[in-house]
């Protein structure tokens, strides 16, 4: 009885620890879904694109908001970012109250760089995007932890000053940056935030301060690794002026 018992006891260890090695590194699993997932799925989607920014402070802060919707197509034939005919009138709308006062408020022009391909395009090739990011980062270690109220882990990198490129460098005095990737048993990224702060002078006596935390949320779609949703936000102080904005992009996948 005792045996049996102790054979029991012996077997649920094993299969306990070779469970906790399957699962042990979170950073390989994560490197080969990246891998697994840089595929080329047609998709269709829309996008739409919330900004805002202030500059100054106090009663003398201006401040300006912006959105945008468009939609868009990635395919064999690549990358159509299509304009809706009623943006495009808002767009030639603003453009030409723009030239009537300098200080009118344009939300579509204001939104419209965030809509382009270049901005659109790290949010449909997430895989890729979120590699580039990881090389410039060194990797610190993994905690169980939850997201979306399922279990998951929760990968951590330091981002080093020394993997800038050397232009943002020069006048940087101080450097602080993080990396979180949150991953499902198989390795696939459910989100990832990233946090940076920089201290820094030019010129000798001009000292500047800046902030930027980005959070991504990603979705599979087939083969390929998307981000359905993109917030950044940024602040920044420096010269006796001060500056914050948001950009908020989700991404709705059609049929």
């Amino acid at each position: 009885m005792q045996t049996n018992i102790r054979t029991a006891l012996v077997s649920s260890l094993f299969l306990s620890l070779l469970s906790s090695m399957a699962h042990a590194d979170g950073l390989s699993d994560l490197k080969s879904a990246l891998a697994r997932l840089q595929g080329q799925t047609p998709l269709k989607a829309v996008v739409e694109a919330r900004t805002w920014n202030r500059q100054g402070d106090g009663k003398d802060a201006e401040e300006n908001a912006g959105h945008a919707v468009v939609s868009l197509e990635e395919g064999a034939r690549g990358l159509q970012v299509l304009y809706s005919k009623d943006m495009l009138s808002k767009l030639e709308a603003e453009e030409r109250l723009k030239e009537k006062d300098s200080k009118a408020k344009t939300p579509t022009l204001s939104a419209l760089s965030e809509v382009n391909s270049s901005a659109l395009r790290p949010m449909l090739f997430a895989a890729s995007s979120l590699s580039r990011i990881m090389d410039k980062a060194n990797f610190k270690g993994e905690r169980n932890d939850t997201y979306g109220g399922k279990p998951a882990r929760v990968l951590n990198f330091e981002l080093s000053m020394d993997k800038l490129p050397e232009r943002d460098r020069k006048y940087m005095k101080k450097f602080e940056g993080s990396l979180d990737v949150w991953i499902a048993a198989d390795g696939t990224p459910l989100a990832s935030r990233s946090a940076q702060n920089v201290h820094g002078r030019a010129f000798l006596v001009v000292s500047f301060d800046l902030k930027n935390e980005e959070e991504w949320v990603y979705g599979v779609v087939g083969d390929r690794l998307v981000a359905v949703k993109k917030e950044n936000k940024n602040s920044g102080s420096g010269m006796g002026e001060k500056g914050e904005g948001k950009v908020v992009k989700t991404l709705q996948i059609q049929g």
